[in-house]
């Protein structure tokens, strides 16, 4: 078996998970919106410290890359990179949506992420491989999917589950891809750029 870190994040949580000869440890933090850069480093030192791995020993290391908060998916990524490179070690990106669906049964799903605005984050699978890029719906664009639900929040959406985030990383990274480089998966501009976009074409 591996010996692995991974972090995910990605949202107003966090969870760091971690793994050495087929023994695991997590922590996870429900509500850290804001906080991410201030308590990751220490949240990474107790994963690693339970299993007494150190990070020459990890085979590779992960980190969820969106979409979700911009700062927050950022801050991940640096430092799974940071310690990747000091390791000499691979990486694996794991999307919020492979996050979630990695921990699903339904042969064909959507995970959805809510977006904010009445707009969702949407990803569609079936036996496995998407068949939904991902992309920015609308409330009503949702409710058309055919297809069973999933997300990780309590969201106003039909045919939907909730299904517990924490336990999701773990499984997730052992079965993601692994990649030359971590990339931010954004599925839309940020509400910066959208706002300097907005005023450019106001100018013109």
């Amino acid at each position: 078996m591996s010996n692995f870190l991974a972090v995910d994040t990605s949202s107003r949580y966090l969870t760091v998970a971690a793994q050495k000869d087929g023994k695991t440890s997590l922590t996870h933090i429900p509500e850290c919106a804001m906080q991410h850069s201030v308590i990751l480093m220490d949240e990474i030192d107790k994963v690693l410290s339970a299993l007494n791995l150190k990070p020459a020993e990890c085979d590779f290391f992960a980190a969820v890359t969106g979409p979700g908060s911009f700062t927050g998916i950022r801050i991940g990524i640096s430092a799974i990179k940071g310690f990747a490179l000091a390791a000499g070690k691979p990486v694996k990106a794991v999307t919020a949506f492979d996050l979630l669906s990695y921990n699903i049964k339904s042969k064909k799903h959507f995970v959805v992420i809510d977006a904010a605005h009445a707009h969702y984050y949407v990803c569609g699978y079936a036996e496995g491989k998407v068949v939904l890029e991902p992309c920015y719906l609308s409330a009503a664009e949702v409710e058309e999917l055919d297809g069973d639900k999933f997300g990780f929040e309590d969201l106003p959406v039909s045919n939907y589950t909730k299904i517990d985030v924490k336990n999701c990383l773990l499984p997730a990274a052992i079965n993601a891809e692994f990649t030359e480089k971590l990339h931010a998966l954004y599925v839309r501009k940020s509400q910066a750029e959208e706002n300097r976009n907005a005023a450019e074409r106001v100018e013109v």
